[in-house]
């Protein structure tokens, strides 16, 4: 792989790491389901995870395609995925809950009412949340046709939900090992790359809007 391909694969896996936010989502959907069997558990993770990848996979297919039919450039689509992202990693450094990349408090109270999490809040929004399709939308239409691109995108997005899989799967370990403090120094530090990435995101659309250059 080249240097150019390493350094998209790098972004997009960081970028998909922290809107996805496996080691949240883990923490959560063990929060969620303390009475399920593990059988249970296991069928809701995989449930929640195949309908979330068929939710991205969707938005990285037609992302592009909806963007050019409402006329939206990618300098302004990039601008505003940087700040969506920034305003994501102010959460995730601070250690706040947002609607960006977790369920609401209204959400989880919801969903701590239903039997069956897997498609809410598990899919969507914990999974394919806000920040995770803005970032599919974001990353795939930098590709401009090339398929390598793009598929090197994808793979990142692919990985990171195989990781979110095998999370789910040892969630009420991962939660009694590193506990709340554990959770929020990972937030902390992944939020931490994510502010770098959305303010690139947002220098990047600025400058191929030609806003400042009078051209």
């Amino acid at each position: 792989m080249s240097p150019e391909l390493q350094e998209i694969a790098l972004v997009a896996f960081t970028t998909f790491f922290a809107t996805m936010g496996p080691v949240d989502v883990a923490a959560l959907f063990a929060a969620l389901t303390p009475k399920n069997t593990p059988a249970e558990r296991r069928a809701t993770a995989f449930k929640g995870v195949g309908i979330a990848t068929l939710i991205l996979l969707l938005f990285a297919i037609f992302g592009e395609a909806v963007l050019t039919r409402m006329g939206i450039s990618l300098p302004a689509m990039r601008t505003a995925g940087g700040i969506l992202l920034l305003l994501i990693a102010i959460d995730m450094v601070f250690a706040r809950q947002s609607g960006g990349n977790t369920a609401t408090e209204d959400e989880t109270d919801e969903a701590l009412k239903k039997q069956d999490v897997s498609v809410f809040p598990l899919a969507t929004p914990l999974i394919a949340g806000p920040g995770t399709m803005g970032a599919v939308v974001l990353l795939t239409a930098e590709a401009k046709g090339d398929w390598v691109h793009w598929g090197v995108v994808v793979g990142a997005m692919f990985l990171v939900l195989i990781l979110t899989m095998v999370l789910l799967l040892v969630a009420g370990k991962i939660q009694k090992i590193l506990g709340v403090t554990g959770l929020n120094v990972i937030s902390r530090v992944v939020g931490v790359l994510l502010a770098a990435l959305a303010v690139q995101f947002i220098f990047e659309g600025l400058a191929a809007s030609h806003l400042f250059n009078g051209t």
